[in-house]
């Protein structure tokens, strides 16, 4: 009986779960230029913060440096393709490679040498100024002065990768569902209850016959080559590469603030923190700006964060899931208290 009610509650989130993502598409189909590409920037990011969810939110391992597995796969893409003419598709590709390769080689170096927790997190952002700086200076790949796209011409290209504004939300939108889904799929397989027991007591896994140091590695892997899938489409997006923008530590941010606000571990909670985040990134800034106020979206990020640790620490996403819960479970308790005491 148990099983048969998963499943169907499986399904149910499944069903759920496409009904957004149609009603994402009509907001892509039917919206004006602006919304498009806000919201093009929304779910690039809610994709790159499912890579960091799954590092963290499952693996449990903290990464405040992904601006580097994000800016290896932009530049994959933009020297390949304006330096050779090769195809976006396999700068993204060589990116995931290359960010896969370097995630799992901090990975090893640190872990192999018992550096963890906050000092791997410590890693990683210096890892990744390491590379904003050398990139900085290396005149290959366009040095402070950046890479430039060409100029979109508005026919869509799919072999190019290359589109105008709305084109470009449906692959930020297809890559926000493919992300959603697997971390669904991998939070409820082997890897995801193994990953979670390393998570929660790493000495009790490795008792229990894990091998976490493996599993490590694998995670940060996986992780890495994700954010660099997304930062690739996000420098098609942008039109544009610098180092500073693609590798500073606000990036780094921007992909970690939408799984912390919206939940942590969760599917869904990367697409409700950056749906809440960013587009108030945008606001605030704008505001700022108008108001002769530099760095108001910074304070709006703090307030955010601040708020969410005190008053919903597990994130909005698990908030709205209870308060659902309660909502249907005090509809359906009604009628059977009625039925009670008619008895």
């Amino acid at each position: 009986m148990s099983e048969k009610f998963n499943k169907a509650a499986e399904t149910k989130r499944w069903i759920a779960g496409a009904i957004v993502f149609v009603i994402l598409g009509l907001v892509g189909a039917l919206s004006n230029s602006y919304i498009v590409s806000l919201m093009t920037i929304v779910l690039l990011f809610t994709f790159m913060g499912q890579s960091w969810n799954l590092m963290l939110g499952i693996g449990g391992q903290l990464s405040i440096g992904h601006a580097l597995f994000v800016g290896l796969g932009a530049y994959s893409v933009g020297v390949l393709y304006l330096k050779y003419g090769i195809s976006p598709w396999i700068g993204l590709l060589a990116g995931m490679v290359i960010a896969g390769s370097v995630g799992a080689v901090l990975a090893w170096l640190s872990f192999r040498f018992e550096v963890h927790g906050i000092y791997f997190a410590l890693l990683t952002i210096a890892a990744a100024e390491f590379a904003r700086i050398m990139f900085s200076g290396w005149e290959f790949v366009g040095a402070m002065q950046g890479l430039f796209f060409p100029a979109p011409t508005g026919e869509v290209d799919i072999s190019m990768l290359r589109g105008g504004a709305r084109f470009y939300y449906f692959v930020a939108l297809a890559l926000a569902a493919i992300g959603i889904a697997g971390t669904e799929l991998i939070s409820r397989s082997y890897l995801g209850y193994v990953w979670r027991a390393m998570r929660d007591d790493d000495e009790a896994a490795r008792a229990l016959g894990v091998r976490t140091f493996r599993h490590k590695i694998l995670v940060i892997s996986i992780s890495a080559a994700s954010a660099a899938a997304g930062g690739g489409i996000l420098a098609l997006v942008q039109g544009a590469i610098f180092p500073d923008s693609i590798m500073g530590m606000g990036i780094s941010v921007d992909v970690l603030i939408g799984p912390v606000v919206g939940g942590l571990g969760t599917a869904f909670g990367p697409l409700v923190g950056s749906l809440a985040a960013i587009p108030l990134n945008h606001l605030m800034g704008a505001l700022g700006d108008s108001l002769g106020i530099p760095g108001l979206n910074n304070i709006a990020y703090g307030v955010i964060l601040i708020s969410v640790v005190w008053f919903l620490p597990d994130g909005i996403w698990p908030a709205v899931v209870r308060g659902y819960a309660a909502i249907k479970g005090s509809l359906f308790a009604r009628p059977l208290k009625l039925r009670k005491a008619e008895e």
